[in-house]
């Protein structure tokens, strides 16, 4: 399927998105705060990356400007969070407030990286 960053840093968050995306035959990378995943962003290449908004340091919201503003930009970033009134959703491709259907983030998953797939492979 795709290889997917998830960045929280609720512990039980990450390892449940990254069991229900690897059950999808999703391969998964996980980052527990907006530094380490925006080094595992710099460093390999991933087709959808999924991070909360609201995390100590680096938000979410920065998160998702670094990738818009770096050489992946075309990269899709789904955005999850709590506190929907700090969310700055011009930059994410979709938005999900916890708690939120895992089915409905599979989904979107799924329908956002065949979107990224399908573009790259007609460039």
């Amino acid at each position: 399927m795709g290889k997917i960053l998830v960045i929280d840093d609720e512990e039980q968050i990450v390892l449940v998105l990254a069991m229900a995306l690897s059950k999808y035959g999703f391969n998964v990378e996980i980052a527990t705060n907006g530094v380490e995943g925006i080094k595992k962003f710099d460093e390999e290449c991933f087709d959808l990356v999924i991070t909360d908004i609201c995390m100590p340091g680096l938000s979410g919201n920065d998160v998702v400007k670094y990738v818009r503003n770096s050489e992946k930009y075309f990269t899709p970033v789904i955005g999850i969070t709590g506190t929907p009134w700090l969310l700055e959703n011009d930059y994410f491709d979709a938005v999900f407030t916890k708690p939120f259907s895992l089915e409905g983030l599979v989904e979107a998953v799924s329908s956002l990286t065949a979107a990224t797939l399908s573009s790259m492979s007609v460039s």
